[in-house]
């Protein structure tokens, strides 16, 4: 199980900052964070962390806004020879999140789809390592649903803003701490919330 919350010197070293041209890009990125709805850096070092604690060959990220969130899933990913799945509404997010995919020479590793993801979760075929929900919070109940079945023992499902969204999503929260598929926790670091609900 992911115990330690903190990235070891080792990943500081051989990690995301070492990719030529990511930390200035994932910087850049973070500009505009509060429009593109982006997740905070601790949240995104918990990501890459997660991914190669898994050695996570299949991610899926529901809600792509602008790629800063999957930027991390999918640096991991070209580490453990994995690809994320990522699922998008609004055509202008998905359409940035690409080239900043690109910027970042990530998108080999990427399937960006646009998509409404309610729509397109049955077609994503299982198993799955990691599952990120980051989009319509009243809607995080159902997309959970959906997804619980297909992700692999030892697995988990990320859910981010349940701190400072709680309320949209109260019968999510209420479903993932009592649901005995899974044990959930949440990172003491995420300033806006971020639930880890570990598969059994």
């Amino acid at each position: 199980m992911i115990r330690s919350l903190v990235l070891p010197l080792f990943l500081l070293v051989s990690g995301p900052y070492s990719e030529p041209g990511a930390r200035s890009h994932l910087d850049l990125m973070r500009k505009d964070a509060r429009r593109n709805m982006s997740v905070d850096p601790p949240d995104g070092e918990y990501f890459y962390k997660v991914a190669l604690d898994l050695k996570a060959r299949r991610v899926l990220e529901i809600g792509t806004s602008t790629g800063y969130s999957g930027a991390w899933f999918a640096m991991a990913l070209k580490k453990t020879g994995g690809r994320l799945i990522t699922l998008e509404i609004d055509p202008d997010r998905h359409a940035e999140a690409k080239k900043n995919f690109e910027a970042m020479s990530l998108a080999d590793v990427v399937d960006a789809r646009l998509c409404n993801a309610l729509i397109e979760l049955p077609k994503v075929e299982a198993p799955l390592d990691i599952v990120f929900i980051d989009a319509w919070k009243p809607d995080y109940l159902k997309y959970y649903e959906l997804v619980l079945p297909k992700v692999r023992a030892g697995g988990v499902i990320l859910a981010h803003n349940t701190k400072n969204a709680a309320g949209p999503m109260k019968d999510f929260l209420d479903r993932i701490q009592k649901d005995p598929a899974v044990r959930t926790e949440f990172l003491p670091e995420s300033a806006q919330g971020l639930s880890i609900s570990w598969k059994k």
